[in-house]
Protein backbone atom coordinates (compact mmCIF):
# COMPACT_ATOMS: atom_id res chain seq x y z
CA UNK A 1 0.00 0.00 0.00
CA UNK A 2 1.40 3.30 -0.84
CA UNK A 3 0.88 5.84 1.56
CA UNK A 4 2.42 7.75 4.30
CA UNK A 5 2.43 5.02 7.19
CA UNK A 6 2.09 1.89 4.80
CA UNK A 7 4.89 0.04 6.07
CA UNK A 8 5.24 -1.77 9.44
CA UNK A 9 8.44 0.72 9.17
CA UNK A 10 6.68 3.76 8.43
CA UNK A 11 3.97 3.43 11.10
CA UNK A 12 7.19 2.53 13.69
CA UNK A 13 8.32 6.16 12.72
CA UNK A 14 4.58 7.54 12.94
CA UNK A 15 4.60 6.27 16.72
CA UNK A 16 7.91 7.29 18.14
CA UNK A 17 7.05 10.77 16.01
CA UNK A 18 3.97 10.94 18.56
CA UNK A 19 5.75 9.55 21.41
CA UNK A 20 8.33 12.52 20.58
CA UNK A 21 5.39 15.42 21.10
CA UNK A 22 5.40 15.17 24.70
CA UNK A 23 1.56 15.43 26.38
CA UNK A 24 1.38 14.87 29.65
CA UNK A 25 -1.63 15.83 31.18
CA UNK A 26 -2.53 19.44 32.21
CA UNK A 27 0.82 20.28 30.18
CA UNK A 28 1.37 23.24 27.13
CA UNK A 29 1.88 19.64 25.42
CA UNK A 30 -1.82 18.11 25.83
CA UNK A 31 -3.06 21.87 24.75
CA UNK A 32 -0.48 21.65 21.21
CA UNK A 33 -1.00 17.91 20.42
CA UNK A 34 -4.21 17.96 18.29
CA UNK A 35 -3.21 20.92 16.06
CA UNK A 36 0.08 19.11 15.36
CA UNK A 37 -2.05 15.84 14.86
CA UNK A 38 -4.66 17.75 12.32
CA UNK A 39 -1.78 19.18 10.48
CA UNK A 40 -0.49 15.45 10.26
CA UNK A 41 -4.03 13.99 8.78
CA UNK A 42 -4.14 16.23 6.37
CA UNK A 43 -1.12 15.33 4.80
CA UNK A 44 -2.92 12.15 3.77
CA UNK A 45 -4.32 12.69 0.29
CA UNK A 46 -7.81 12.18 1.35
CA UNK A 47 -8.08 14.90 3.96
CA UNK A 48 -6.24 17.15 2.19
CA UNK A 49 -8.59 17.30 -0.59
CA UNK A 50 -11.63 16.96 2.24
CA UNK A 51 -10.05 19.31 5.23
CA UNK A 52 -13.65 19.48 6.53
CA UNK A 53 -13.53 16.00 7.59
CA UNK A 54 -11.11 16.75 10.40
CA UNK A 55 -12.08 19.18 12.99
CA UNK A 56 -11.03 19.81 16.34
CA UNK A 57 -13.61 20.43 19.15
CA UNK A 58 -13.47 22.13 22.76
CA UNK A 59 -13.05 20.50 26.11
CA UNK A 60 -11.36 22.93 28.93
CA UNK A 61 -8.19 24.86 30.03
CA UNK A 62 -7.64 25.31 25.93
CA UNK A 63 -7.69 21.42 25.54
CA UNK A 64 -8.97 19.93 22.60
CA UNK A 65 -10.12 16.44 21.51
CA UNK A 66 -9.95 15.62 17.20
CA UNK A 67 -12.02 13.74 14.70
CA UNK A 68 -11.42 12.84 11.09
CA UNK A 69 -14.07 11.30 9.41
CA UNK A 70 -13.43 8.24 6.11
CA UNK A 71 -16.29 8.83 4.43
CA UNK A 72 -17.29 6.28 1.68
CA UNK A 73 -19.88 7.22 -0.90
CA UNK A 74 -22.41 4.58 -0.34
CA UNK A 75 -21.63 2.76 2.92
CA UNK A 76 -23.92 4.55 6.17
CA UNK A 77 -22.11 1.49 8.29
CA UNK A 78 -19.23 3.45 10.34
CA UNK A 79 -17.06 2.13 12.72
CA UNK A 80 -15.50 4.70 15.74
CA UNK A 81 -11.81 4.20 16.24
CA UNK A 82 -11.01 5.57 19.84
CA UNK A 83 -7.75 6.58 21.32
CA UNK A 84 -6.11 8.99 23.81
CA UNK A 85 -2.92 11.15 23.63
CA UNK A 86 -2.33 12.27 27.08
CA UNK A 87 0.02 10.81 29.40
CA UNK A 88 0.92 10.35 32.66
CA UNK A 89 4.10 12.25 34.13
CA UNK A 90 7.85 11.17 33.94
CA UNK A 91 8.91 11.70 37.54
CA UNK A 92 9.87 8.20 37.88
CA UNK A 93 12.96 8.90 34.89
CA UNK A 94 15.26 10.36 37.02
CA UNK A 95 17.61 11.86 35.30
CA UNK A 96 16.66 10.27 32.04
CA UNK A 97 13.36 12.52 32.04
CA UNK A 98 14.51 14.53 29.15
CA UNK A 99 14.95 10.74 26.99
CA UNK A 100 11.51 9.60 27.93
CA UNK A 101 9.98 10.85 24.98
CA UNK A 102 13.38 9.72 22.43
CA UNK A 103 12.58 5.71 22.17
CA UNK A 104 16.30 5.76 20.63
CA UNK A 105 18.16 7.33 22.96
CA UNK A 106 16.32 6.36 25.84
CA UNK A 107 17.52 3.01 24.82
CA UNK A 108 21.01 3.39 24.71
CA UNK A 109 20.81 4.87 27.93
CA UNK A 110 19.02 1.90 29.67
CA UNK A 111 21.88 -0.29 28.06
CA UNK A 112 24.32 1.71 30.33
CA UNK A 113 22.20 0.94 33.21
CA UNK A 114 20.94 -2.44 32.81
CA UNK A 115 22.20 -4.07 35.65
CA UNK A 116 19.60 -1.83 37.99
CA UNK A 117 16.72 -3.46 36.49
CA UNK A 118 14.79 -6.97 37.04
CA UNK A 119 16.02 -10.02 34.52
CA UNK A 120 12.32 -9.86 32.90
CA UNK A 121 13.48 -6.49 31.46
CA UNK A 122 17.04 -6.81 30.90
CA UNK A 123 16.15 -9.97 28.71
CA UNK A 124 13.22 -7.28 27.03
CA UNK A 125 16.42 -4.95 26.56
CA UNK A 126 18.63 -6.99 24.98
CA UNK A 127 16.31 -8.34 22.80
CA UNK A 128 16.04 -5.98 20.48
CA UNK A 129 11.93 -6.55 20.30
CA UNK A 130 10.86 -3.53 22.21
CA UNK A 131 10.54 -0.14 22.22
CA UNK A 132 10.31 2.64 25.29
CA UNK A 133 9.67 5.73 26.40
CA UNK A 134 6.95 7.36 28.05
CA UNK A 135 3.13 6.83 26.24
CA UNK A 136 5.02 4.07 24.04
CA UNK A 137 2.57 1.66 25.34
CA UNK A 138 -0.06 3.62 26.45
CA UNK A 139 -1.29 4.58 24.03
CA UNK A 140 0.08 6.41 20.97
CA UNK A 141 0.98 3.29 18.86
CA UNK A 142 -2.97 2.97 19.53
CA UNK A 143 -3.39 6.23 17.75
CA UNK A 144 -0.60 6.24 15.30
CA UNK A 145 -2.42 2.58 14.08
CA UNK A 146 -5.48 3.87 13.59
CA UNK A 147 -3.92 6.68 11.41
CA UNK A 148 -2.70 3.87 9.83
CA UNK A 149 -6.17 2.27 9.00
CA UNK A 150 -8.37 5.39 7.98
CA UNK A 151 -5.10 6.36 5.65
CA UNK A 152 -5.54 3.01 4.12
CA UNK A 153 -9.32 2.89 3.97
CA UNK A 154 -9.43 5.69 2.17
CA UNK A 155 -6.18 4.97 -0.17
CA UNK A 156 -7.98 1.08 -0.98
CA UNK A 157 -11.98 2.49 -0.88
CA UNK A 158 -12.87 0.52 1.85
CA UNK A 159 -16.57 -0.01 2.02
CA UNK A 160 -17.35 1.51 5.43
CA UNK A 161 -17.18 4.82 6.88
CA UNK A 162 -14.66 5.13 9.83
CA UNK A 163 -14.62 7.84 12.98
CA UNK A 164 -11.45 8.71 14.27
CA UNK A 165 -11.25 10.42 17.82
CA UNK A 166 -8.09 11.34 19.80
CA UNK A 167 -8.68 12.93 22.87
CA UNK A 168 -6.93 14.39 26.15
CA UNK A 169 -7.34 13.54 29.48
CA UNK A 170 -7.79 10.08 29.42
CA UNK A 171 -5.60 9.78 32.49
CA UNK A 172 -7.25 12.34 35.36
CA UNK A 173 -10.75 13.14 34.33
CA UNK A 174 -11.45 11.61 30.18
CA UNK A 175 -13.13 14.95 30.19
CA UNK A 176 -12.13 14.91 26.82
CA UNK A 177 -14.15 11.76 25.81
CA UNK A 178 -16.79 13.12 27.98
CA UNK A 179 -16.75 16.48 26.03
CA UNK A 180 -16.25 14.61 22.76
CA UNK A 181 -19.32 12.09 23.21
CA UNK A 182 -21.36 14.44 21.56
CA UNK A 183 -19.79 15.62 18.87
CA UNK A 184 -19.96 11.75 17.73
CA UNK A 185 -23.72 12.27 17.69
CA UNK A 186 -23.71 15.32 15.44
CA UNK A 187 -21.48 13.48 13.12
CA UNK A 188 -23.95 10.75 13.04
CA UNK A 189 -27.11 12.78 12.50
CA UNK A 190 -24.74 14.97 10.08
CA UNK A 191 -23.66 12.37 7.67
CA UNK A 192 -26.02 9.87 7.73
CA UNK A 193 -24.17 7.50 10.08
CA UNK A 194 -24.74 4.19 11.09
CA UNK A 195 -22.39 3.36 14.12
CA UNK A 196 -21.62 -0.56 14.18
CA UNK A 197 -18.81 -0.70 16.25
CA UNK A 198 -16.49 1.49 19.39
CA UNK A 199 -13.25 0.28 18.88
CA UNK A 200 -10.78 1.44 21.15
CA UNK A 201 -7.09 0.89 20.68
CA UNK A 202 -5.54 0.31 24.09
CA UNK A 203 -2.37 -1.77 24.76
CA UNK A 204 -3.31 -4.92 26.48
CA UNK A 205 -2.66 -4.92 30.20
CA UNK A 206 -1.10 -8.22 32.53
CA UNK A 207 -3.60 -9.65 34.46
CA UNK A 208 -0.68 -10.22 37.07
CA UNK A 209 2.83 -9.77 36.94
CA UNK A 210 4.77 -11.60 34.51
CA UNK A 211 1.75 -12.31 32.28
CA UNK A 212 2.56 -12.53 28.75
CA UNK A 213 -0.86 -13.54 27.06
CA UNK A 214 -2.27 -10.98 24.27
CA UNK A 215 -5.94 -10.07 25.07
CA UNK A 216 -8.64 -8.57 23.32
CA UNK A 217 -11.74 -6.99 25.63
CA UNK A 218 -15.47 -7.20 24.56
CA UNK A 219 -15.88 -4.83 27.64
CA UNK A 220 -14.20 -2.11 29.93
CA UNK A 221 -14.17 -2.38 33.83
CA UNK A 222 -16.23 0.86 35.65
CA UNK A 223 -14.53 2.81 38.58
CA UNK A 224 -16.56 4.76 40.75
CA UNK A 225 -15.03 6.30 44.07
CA UNK A 226 -17.63 7.04 46.70
CA UNK A 227 -15.82 9.17 49.45
CA UNK A 228 -16.20 10.38 53.21
CA UNK A 229 -16.27 13.69 55.27
CA UNK A 230 -15.91 12.47 58.94
CA UNK A 231 -16.77 15.50 61.34
CA UNK A 232 -15.38 14.69 64.87
CA UNK A 233 -15.18 16.48 68.08
CA UNK A 234 -12.77 18.78 68.35
CA UNK A 235 -11.14 19.16 72.11
CA UNK A 236 -7.95 20.05 73.88
CA UNK A 237 -5.46 17.23 73.63
CA UNK A 238 -5.37 17.27 77.33
CA UNK A 239 -9.09 16.03 77.45
CA UNK A 240 -8.85 13.69 74.32
CA UNK A 241 -12.55 12.03 75.62
CA UNK A 242 -14.04 15.57 75.75
CA UNK A 243 -14.17 15.19 72.04
CA UNK A 244 -13.58 12.14 68.92
CA UNK A 245 -10.76 12.83 66.50
CA UNK A 246 -12.14 12.79 62.84
CA UNK A 247 -8.72 10.46 62.28
CA UNK A 248 -10.01 7.80 65.15
CA UNK A 249 -13.49 8.27 63.56
CA UNK A 250 -12.18 7.46 60.48
CA UNK A 251 -10.27 4.45 61.17
CA UNK A 252 -13.78 2.51 61.28
CA UNK A 253 -14.90 2.85 57.89
CA UNK A 254 -11.33 2.69 56.44
CA UNK A 255 -11.46 -0.83 57.41
CA UNK A 256 -14.82 -1.68 56.83
CA UNK A 257 -13.69 -0.54 52.65
CA UNK A 258 -10.23 -1.81 52.16
CA UNK A 259 -10.57 -5.04 50.56
CA UNK A 260 -14.45 -5.46 51.87
CA UNK A 261 -15.88 -8.58 49.75
CA UNK A 262 -19.23 -6.62 49.67
CA UNK A 263 -18.22 -4.60 47.06
CA UNK A 264 -17.36 -7.38 44.76
CA UNK A 265 -18.94 -8.48 41.33
CA UNK A 266 -18.57 -11.66 39.39
CA UNK A 267 -19.58 -11.05 35.52
CA UNK A 268 -18.51 -13.71 32.87
CA UNK A 269 -15.94 -15.62 35.45
CA UNK A 270 -14.19 -12.53 35.93
CA UNK A 271 -13.84 -10.46 39.08
CA UNK A 272 -13.90 -7.24 40.02
CA UNK A 273 -10.92 -6.10 42.19
CA UNK A 274 -11.34 -5.28 46.07
CA UNK A 275 -11.70 -2.18 46.91
CA UNK A 276 -8.41 0.72 48.29
CA UNK A 277 -8.43 3.93 49.96
CA UNK A 278 -6.49 6.31 47.55
CA UNK A 279 -6.53 9.21 49.68
CA UNK A 280 -6.69 9.47 53.64
CA UNK A 281 -6.10 12.83 55.84
CA UNK A 282 -7.27 15.02 58.10
CA UNK A 283 -7.71 18.83 57.18
CA UNK A 284 -5.98 19.84 59.68
CA UNK A 285 -3.68 23.15 58.25
CA UNK A 286 -2.10 24.30 61.33
CA UNK A 287 -0.09 22.83 64.43
CA UNK A 288 -1.95 23.20 67.48
CA UNK A 289 -2.94 21.05 70.51
CA UNK A 290 -6.19 21.23 69.06
CA UNK A 291 -7.48 18.07 68.25
CA UNK A 292 -8.39 17.31 64.83
CA UNK A 293 -11.93 16.98 63.82
CA UNK A 294 -12.26 16.74 60.15
CA UNK A 295 -10.61 14.27 57.97
CA UNK A 296 -11.49 13.47 53.95
CA UNK A 297 -11.02 9.43 52.69
CA UNK A 298 -11.37 8.88 48.90
CA UNK A 299 -11.91 4.93 48.34
CA UNK A 300 -11.36 3.35 44.71
CA UNK A 301 -14.65 0.71 44.13
CA UNK A 302 -14.55 -1.30 40.60
CA UNK A 303 -17.79 -2.40 39.42
CA UNK A 304 -19.13 -4.64 36.47
CA UNK A 305 -22.46 -4.25 36.70
CA UNK A 306 -23.42 -1.84 39.66
CA UNK A 307 -24.72 1.41 39.15
CA UNK A 308 -23.91 4.43 41.51
CA UNK A 309 -27.19 3.92 43.46
CA UNK A 310 -26.15 -0.17 44.14
CA UNK A 311 -22.68 1.64 45.60
CA UNK A 312 -23.95 4.04 47.67
CA UNK A 313 -26.33 1.86 49.01
CA UNK A 314 -23.46 -0.24 50.10
CA UNK A 315 -21.58 2.33 51.66
CA UNK A 316 -23.99 3.69 53.46
CA UNK A 317 -24.80 0.78 55.60
CA UNK A 318 -21.34 0.20 56.09
CA UNK A 319 -20.96 3.83 57.30
CA UNK A 320 -23.60 2.93 59.42
CA UNK A 321 -22.24 0.00 61.08
CA UNK A 322 -18.72 2.10 61.17
CA UNK A 323 -20.54 5.14 63.35
CA UNK A 324 -22.56 2.47 65.87
CA UNK A 325 -19.26 0.66 66.28
CA UNK A 326 -17.62 3.43 67.37
CA UNK A 327 -19.96 5.21 69.48
CA UNK A 328 -20.39 2.06 71.49
CA UNK A 329 -16.57 1.69 71.54
CA UNK A 330 -16.42 5.64 72.73
CA UNK A 331 -19.46 5.22 75.04
CA UNK A 332 -17.28 2.06 77.18
CA UNK A 333 -13.53 3.86 77.03
CA UNK A 334 -16.05 6.82 79.17
CA UNK A 335 -17.47 4.53 81.31
CA UNK A 336 -14.18 3.02 82.12
CA UNK A 337 -12.46 5.99 83.02
CA UNK A 338 -15.34 6.86 84.89
CA UNK A 339 -17.10 10.10 83.05
CA UNK A 340 -20.20 10.74 81.18
CA UNK A 341 -19.90 10.29 77.11
CA UNK A 342 -20.10 14.18 75.70
CA UNK A 343 -22.23 12.83 72.86
CA UNK A 344 -24.04 9.09 72.20
CA UNK A 345 -24.56 9.58 68.62
CA UNK A 346 -22.85 9.63 65.40
CA UNK A 347 -24.56 10.79 62.22
CA UNK A 348 -24.73 9.08 58.75
CA UNK A 349 -25.65 11.92 55.76
CA UNK A 350 -25.85 11.24 52.12
CA UNK A 351 -24.18 14.39 50.43
CA UNK A 352 -27.84 15.22 49.28
CA UNK A 353 -29.09 14.98 52.75
CA UNK A 354 -26.77 17.68 54.22
CA UNK A 355 -27.48 20.00 51.12
CA UNK A 356 -31.46 19.81 51.92
CA UNK A 357 -30.70 20.31 55.49
CA UNK A 358 -28.64 23.37 54.50
CA UNK A 359 -31.10 24.61 52.42
CA UNK A 360 -33.56 24.74 54.86
CA UNK A 361 -31.36 26.26 57.37
CA UNK A 362 -29.71 29.00 55.23
CA UNK A 363 -32.18 29.36 52.17
CA UNK A 364 -30.67 28.03 48.56
CA UNK A 365 -29.17 31.44 47.61
CA UNK A 366 -26.77 31.59 50.40
CA UNK A 367 -26.17 28.08 49.86
CA UNK A 368 -24.99 28.49 46.13
CA UNK A 369 -23.17 31.45 47.33
CA UNK A 370 -21.10 28.63 49.25
CA UNK A 371 -20.61 25.86 46.93
CA UNK A 372 -19.78 28.53 44.12
CA UNK A 373 -16.98 30.31 45.67
CA UNK A 374 -15.03 26.93 46.42
CA UNK A 375 -16.39 25.97 42.21
CA UNK A 376 -14.34 28.84 41.28
CA UNK A 377 -11.04 28.32 43.45
CA UNK A 378 -8.24 27.26 41.13
CA UNK A 379 -5.87 25.96 43.54
CA UNK A 380 -8.18 23.13 43.96
CA UNK A 381 -8.63 20.30 41.42
CA UNK A 382 -12.37 18.30 41.47
CA UNK A 383 -11.94 16.34 44.51
CA UNK A 384 -10.40 18.59 46.45
CA UNK A 385 -13.27 21.25 45.68
CA UNK A 386 -15.61 18.25 46.24
CA UNK A 387 -14.52 17.71 50.16
CA UNK A 388 -14.06 21.46 50.50
CA UNK A 389 -18.08 22.02 49.44
CA UNK A 390 -19.00 19.20 52.05
CA UNK A 391 -16.50 20.39 54.66
CA UNK A 392 -18.03 24.16 54.65
CA UNK A 393 -21.53 22.65 54.59
CA UNK A 394 -20.90 21.00 57.95
CA UNK A 395 -19.00 23.65 59.55
CA UNK A 396 -22.08 25.87 59.07
CA UNK A 397 -24.38 22.86 60.44
CA UNK A 398 -22.25 21.78 63.36
CA UNK A 399 -25.68 20.74 65.05
CA UNK A 400 -25.24 17.40 62.67
CA UNK A 401 -22.26 16.42 64.34
CA UNK A 402 -20.01 14.09 64.95
CA UNK A 403 -20.90 12.78 61.51
CA UNK A 404 -19.94 11.39 58.21
CA UNK A 405 -21.34 13.11 55.39
CA UNK A 406 -21.13 10.10 52.15
CA UNK A 407 -20.60 11.68 48.66
CA UNK A 408 -18.71 10.78 45.66
CA UNK A 409 -15.63 12.31 44.12
CA UNK A 410 -15.12 12.46 40.04
CA UNK A 411 -14.03 10.75 38.15
CA UNK A 412 -16.55 8.07 37.34
CA UNK A 413 -16.46 5.23 34.57
CA UNK A 414 -19.55 3.45 34.15
CA UNK A 415 -18.71 -0.27 33.28
CA UNK A 416 -19.82 -1.24 29.96
CA UNK A 417 -19.50 -4.76 28.02
CA UNK A 418 -20.45 -6.20 24.74
CA UNK A 419 -19.70 -9.58 25.44
CA UNK A 420 -23.33 -11.17 24.67
CA UNK A 421 -23.94 -9.13 21.26
CA UNK A 422 -23.99 -11.76 18.69
CA UNK A 423 -22.30 -9.08 16.56
CA UNK A 424 -19.17 -8.91 19.19
CA UNK A 425 -19.04 -12.93 18.98
CA UNK A 426 -18.71 -12.84 15.34
CA UNK A 427 -16.06 -10.14 15.60
CA UNK A 428 -14.04 -12.25 18.06
CA UNK A 429 -14.30 -15.47 16.03
CA UNK A 430 -13.08 -13.67 13.01
CA UNK A 431 -10.23 -12.32 15.10
CA UNK A 432 -8.70 -15.01 16.62
CA UNK A 433 -9.09 -16.75 13.66
CA UNK A 434 -7.48 -14.91 11.47
CA UNK A 435 -4.56 -14.13 14.04
CA UNK A 436 -4.26 -17.76 14.67
CA UNK A 437 -3.95 -18.54 11.26
CA UNK A 438 -2.03 -15.58 9.65
CA UNK A 439 0.80 -14.86 12.71
CA UNK A 440 0.41 -18.07 14.71
CA UNK A 441 -0.66 -15.63 17.39
CA UNK A 442 -3.62 -17.01 19.76
CA UNK A 443 -5.24 -13.98 21.14
CA UNK A 444 -7.81 -14.49 24.31
CA UNK A 445 -11.09 -12.65 24.84
CA UNK A 446 -11.11 -10.75 28.30
CA UNK A 447 -15.01 -9.82 29.14
CA UNK A 448 -13.64 -5.95 30.67
CA UNK A 449 -11.01 -4.20 30.29
CA UNK A 450 -9.02 -3.72 33.39
CA UNK A 451 -7.07 -0.64 32.90
CA UNK A 452 -10.42 1.56 32.71
CA UNK A 453 -11.28 3.32 29.15
CA UNK A 454 -12.96 5.96 27.25
CA UNK A 455 -15.00 3.12 26.17
CA UNK A 456 -16.94 4.05 29.31
CA UNK A 457 -18.78 6.69 27.28
CA UNK A 458 -20.85 5.02 25.04
CA UNK A 459 -23.44 2.73 24.92
CA UNK A 460 -24.67 3.21 28.43
CA UNK A 461 -27.30 0.95 29.34
CA UNK A 462 -27.75 2.18 32.62
CA UNK A 463 -31.14 3.59 34.33
CA UNK A 464 -31.89 7.07 35.55
CA UNK A 465 -31.80 6.62 39.17
CA UNK A 466 -27.66 5.01 39.05
CA UNK A 467 -27.48 7.93 37.51
CA UNK A 468 -29.06 10.48 39.37
CA UNK A 469 -28.04 9.31 42.59
CA UNK A 470 -24.55 10.31 41.20
CA UNK A 471 -25.66 13.61 40.44
CA UNK A 472 -27.05 14.69 43.82
CA UNK A 473 -24.29 13.17 45.65
CA UNK A 474 -20.78 14.71 43.56
CA UNK A 475 -20.71 18.35 45.22
CA UNK A 476 -18.79 19.63 42.03
CA UNK A 477 -21.40 18.04 39.28
CA UNK A 478 -22.79 20.70 36.66
CA UNK A 479 -19.94 22.88 35.59
CA UNK A 480 -16.68 21.87 37.30
CA UNK A 481 -17.52 17.64 36.59
CA UNK A 482 -20.38 16.20 34.52
CA UNK A 483 -21.48 12.94 32.35
CA UNK A 484 -23.38 13.25 29.41
CA UNK A 485 -25.10 9.81 30.36
CA UNK A 486 -28.47 10.78 28.14
CA UNK A 487 -25.83 11.60 25.08
CA UNK A 488 -23.95 8.32 26.16
CA UNK A 489 -27.63 6.28 25.70
CA UNK A 490 -27.85 7.43 22.28
CA UNK A 491 -24.62 5.87 20.79
CA UNK A 492 -25.93 2.56 20.48
CA UNK A 493 -23.34 0.03 19.45
CA UNK A 494 -21.01 -2.50 20.97
CA UNK A 495 -17.88 -2.02 22.29
CA UNK A 496 -14.60 -3.68 21.46
CA UNK A 497 -10.70 -3.41 22.43
CA UNK A 498 -7.83 -4.17 20.56
CA UNK A 499 -4.48 -3.23 21.31
CA UNK A 500 -0.63 -3.89 21.06
CA UNK A 501 1.10 -5.74 23.89
CA UNK A 502 3.38 -3.84 25.67
CA UNK A 503 4.96 -4.64 29.46
CA UNK A 504 4.81 -1.49 32.77
CA UNK A 505 2.43 1.23 31.89
CA UNK A 506 2.97 3.88 33.66
CA UNK A 507 6.23 2.71 34.73
CA UNK A 508 9.95 3.99 33.40
CA UNK A 509 10.06 0.82 31.76
CA UNK A 510 6.94 0.84 30.15
CA UNK A 511 7.35 -0.56 26.48
CA UNK A 512 6.29 -2.03 23.71
CA UNK A 513 6.81 -5.15 21.76
CA UNK A 514 7.83 -3.99 18.20
CA UNK A 515 6.65 -6.82 15.63
CA UNK A 516 2.95 -7.34 17.65
CA UNK A 517 2.47 -3.46 17.13
CA UNK A 518 3.63 -2.95 13.89
CA UNK A 519 3.08 -6.16 12.07
CA UNK A 520 0.54 -8.03 13.64
CA UNK A 521 -2.04 -5.69 15.40
CA UNK A 522 -2.35 -3.01 12.05
CA UNK A 523 -3.52 -6.20 9.97
CA UNK A 524 -5.67 -7.77 12.22
CA UNK A 525 -7.60 -4.66 12.76
CA UNK A 526 -7.78 -3.95 8.96
CA UNK A 527 -8.56 -7.15 8.70
CA UNK A 528 -12.12 -7.02 10.85
CA UNK A 529 -13.37 -4.15 9.75
CA UNK A 530 -12.79 -4.70 5.66
CA UNK A 531 -14.46 -7.95 6.58
CA UNK A 532 -17.24 -6.20 9.06
CA UNK A 533 -17.88 -3.55 5.89
CA UNK A 534 -18.04 -6.01 3.48
CA UNK A 535 -20.50 -7.86 4.75
CA UNK A 536 -24.43 -7.00 6.44
CA UNK A 537 -24.51 -9.65 8.90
Amino acid sequence: MAGLWGTPQQLRQLTEQLVGWESQGLTEGEVKFPERLKAELLKVDYFHNHPEFVSLGEVNWERRYLTALYKHEKASRTVVLLSHFDTVAVHEYGDLAPLAYQPAELEKAFQKIKSEFKPEMQEDLASGDYLFGRGIMDMKPGLAIHMALIERASLENWPINIVLMSVPDEEVNSAGMRYGVSKLLDLERQYGLEYILFLNGEPVFAKSPGDTSQYIYTGSIGKIMPSALFYGKETHAGEPLAGMTSSYLSTYLTRKMEWNPAFSETVHGEETPLPVTLTQGDMKEEYSVQTPYRTKALYNVFTMERNAEDIMDIFESLAKESAAECVEDYRSLCEKVGMAPHFDEIRVLRYEELVEYAKAKFGLDYLNQLIRDTLMDPERDVREKSFHIADILLLNCQELTPGIVLLFAPPYYPAVNSSEDPFIGKCVAHITHDALERFDLELEQVHFFNGISDLSYVNYEGTASGWISYEKNTPVYGDQYSIPFQTMQQLKAPVLNIGPFGKDPHKRTERLHIKNAFEEIPEIIASLILHIGERAD
